[in-house]
């Protein structure tokens, strides 16, 4: 089980990654609407969420919202990014998966892949088209 965790996270990591790499660096604080995040904000909160989720339901921490502010530019929003693939790795590969972390695991990916898929449409709002999904 814990081999199939590390594979699926390795997928939505390399396809994460692939999205924030498509959108050009100067083209970070591009937003198709005035009342949602930038594309550096949304990766950000990606990031944020992965180490959030991590904490209170895979670790199983209670930690409170409290998201560090915003990365600046595309090469540290990336780096956060990967800082935040890194731990839920090495938590996964920490624990003894039960019922309750396979289900923080899941419930991580689908953090990850709903905000994935604005990033997607973002993307495509600048005329890029995302990278292909491979699962």
């Amino acid at each position: 089980m814990k081999a199939q965790l590390l594979t699926t996270l390795e997928n939505a990591r390399n396809y994460t990654t692939s999205v924030a790499t498509a959108m050009p660096a100067n083209s970070y604080d591009y937003k198709p609407d005035t009342a949602i995040w930038t594309f550096n904000e949304l990766m950000h909160h990606i990031g944020y969420g992965i180490i959030w989720w991590n904490e209170n339901y895979i670790l199983q921490t209670p930690s409170d919202w409290n998201p560090p502010a915003i990365t600046q530019n595309a090469k540290a929003t990336k780096e956060y990014l990967n800082k935040s693939f890194d731990i839920l790795k090495q938590s996964i590969e920490a624990i003894t998966p039960d019922e309750k972390t396979i289900h923080g695991v899941y419930a991580t990916l689908d953090h990850i892949t709903h905000h994935r898929g604005q990033a997607t449409t973002y993307l495509r709002c600048k005329g890029i088209t995302p990278p292909e999904y491979i699962y």
